[in-house]
This record gives structure tokens, C-alpha cells and sequence, in this order.
């Protein structure tokens, strides 16, 4: 099997690739490459559907976030709403699921902030970033794993907490800190 991977003009040719592990939400895979530049490679990496992460903003310029407790990072964390992308599922539609999901709010408008990738060197995660707007709130539905309480803050106080290490979630950091640079200080 021969193709070009997605990113770029001339991408890497896959020579190989093997199915090592599958579960419900990603699978892990070794592949021989040729990468753009020659060179012949290994790659173990981690396929993922992608995920959706909304930054809800409230009229008056507050925001929402949500903290539960992360397994992986072994820690309770605050962070955007966020979940995986489902199959046949578009990241905006992605995204006003996981708002009601996760918070019970609903949006007028949901809008694309920015694209990430998480943990590129073995993680083809792509988490698209949405602004949620007109937000109305509801009742919410969380996944019968999911203890979620959220909380309400200023931008500054967001801010504050990404400098002192209260937030150190990769996606919340990266979003809110686009929003406030680029998007924040035009709605004033």
C-alpha cells in the first residue's frame, strides 16, 4: 500500500501498515514510511477520530469550563468542553453535542476558532476549536462515566489561572488564549 498522508503538498508514502490494537475510541498502528525527506522509517502511531472542544462565551465576555477527573494525567482538571468526534458526525455538530452533554447549554451560533494537534509525534488527534455563543441554558447529559461540575469565570480570570497552573489542559490553554489574543479585544 502506497499513499500520501493528509498535511501536506508532499506527504509521507506508507509502504506498510499493521493494525497492533483497536478499541471503541482509537487504534494503535506501526508503519513503514518513506518520509518527504528519503528517509525509511518505523512510526508507531495512535489513530483517533478527532475531537471537538467548544469555548462557551456568555454575552458579557465570561466563559464556561468544566473539570472532572483526567485517568491519563491522573488528575482533576479544568478544561473547555471536549469530546470525540462521533462516526458520521461533523466537529461543529461534534460540538453542540458535547455543550449539551457536558453542560446542558445549547448555542445560537458555533463557530471554528482553530485547528490543533495535540501530541503530533504519535497521536493523529486533530481537535477542532469552536466558539459557542448565544448560549441558553438547559439540563445537562453527561456520559455515565462523566462527574462534571463547571464554573463560570471572567477572560482575566481564565487567564490568571492558565499563568498560575490552574489550567494546564493543552486544548483549554490553546483556545482560550486565541480567543483572548484575537477575538476578545474586538468584541470590547
Amino acid at each position: 500500500m502506497v499513499r500520501a498522508t493528509k498535511g501536506s503538498a508532499k506527504g509521507a508514502k506508507v509502504l506498510s501498515s499493521e493494525l497492533i490494537f483497536q478499541v471503541r475510541v482509537f487504534a494503535l498502528k506501526r508503519e513503514q514510511i518513506v518520509e518527504p525527506s528519503g528517509l525509511t522509517v518505523a512510526r508507531e502511531i495512535i489513530v483517533h477520530p478527532g475531537s471537538a472542544v467548544v469555548l462557551p462565551v456568555f454575552p458579557d465576555g465570561r466563559i464556561l469550563l468544566i473539570r472532572q477527573y483526567r485517568h491519563a494525567a491522573g488528575e482533576y482538571l479544568w478544561e473547555l468542553v471536549a469530546g470525540h468526534k462521533e462516526p458520521n458526525e461533523t466537529f461543529a455538530e461534534g460540538a453542540k453535542r458535547e455543550l449539551i452533554e457536558e453542560t446542558g447549554y445549547t448555542a445560537k451560533r458555533v463557530r471554528k476558532l482553530l485547528t490543533i494537534f495535540p501530541s503530533p509525534g504519535l497521536l493523529g488527534e486533530r481537535m477542532e476549536i469552536f466558539l459557542a455563543t448565544g448560549l441558553t441554558k438547559g439540563t445537562a447529559r453527561p456520559e455515565d462515566d462523566e462527574k462534571i461540575t463547571s464554573r463560570i469565570l471572567t477572560l482575566r480570570e481564565a487567564e490568571q489561572w492558565i499563568r498560575t497552573g490552574k489550567i494546564h489542559d493543552a486544548k483549554s490553554v490553546s483556545g482560550i488564549l486565541y480567543y483572548a489574543q484575537f477575538l476578545a479585544a474586538k468584541r470590547k
